[in-house]
């Protein structure tokens, strides 16, 4: 069974950058869509980005666009997302996940979420 785990995250100031990464074990990442979502405390699970094997294509939130780039290193089995120019309302666990085809900005076509890694944008 896949298990994806997410780190990298952190207290970072506005304006400052940080990549997150998703491991992966029990499958190999070249072979797998990977999303990565983010939850704020009171709110729903919001879709930040996908990268989908296939292309790989990729594909992003309108509030990330242009800030936020997802990437693949499948010799290290991991999905990264790097995140620049932050903001405070980033602030959110960030979560990945694999993809298993249908509305990729949807949470439900998503399993084997990680447990997430607390991203905190302040000054």
């Amino acid at each position: 069974q896949v298990q994806l785990v997410e780190s990298g995250g952190g207290l970072v100031q506005p304006g400052g950058s940080l990549r997150l990464s998703c491991a992966a074990s029990g499958g190999t990442v070249s072979r797998l869509s990977v999303g990565w979502f983010r939850q704020a405390p009171g709110k729903e699970r919001e879709f930040v980005a996908l990268s989908d094997w296939l292309g790989p294509n990729t594909y992003y939130a309108d509030s990330v666009k242009g800030r936020f780039t997802i990437s693949r290193d499948n010799a290290k089995n991991t999905v990264y997302l790097q995140m620049n120019s932050l903001k405070p309302e980033d602030t959110a666990v960030y979560l990945c996940a694999r993809f298993r085809g249908g509305i990729y900005y949807s949470a439900d076509p998503y399993d084997y979420w990680g447990r997430g890694t607390q991203v905190t944008v302040s000054s």
